[in-house]
């Protein structure tokens, strides 16, 4: 059974991950990831989420230098794909 946590349980789960991988305080924006993951559920398929969340990251990672800046760019292009998306 998935137990369900309040909203700050998120919080205290990015921090733990910010601490485990040496990630500053703006390395994991959030809002930015669920406002993907919402847009790629929505706008092709539930599963299309995580693929796209995971997607975002790798993009940056790709692009070098800044990181959240990167993600950001490329978090917004898949969100826009996402809501034009016709199967």
């Amino acid at each position: 059974m998935t137990e369900h946590l309040p909203p700050e349980a998120l919080d205290v789960w990015a921090q733990a991950l910010r601490e485990r991988f040496g990630l500053g305080p703006n390395d994991i924006p959030i809002p930015l990831i669920l406002d993907l993951a919402k847009d790629a559920a929505n706008g092709v398929a539930r599963p299309a989420a995580p693929v796209s969340a995971f997607v975002a990251g790798l993009v940056a990672g790709r692009a070098g230098g800044s990181i959240p800046d990167h993600a950001r760019d490329a978090a917004v292009l898949i969100s826009k794909l996402a809501s034009e998306w016709r199967a």
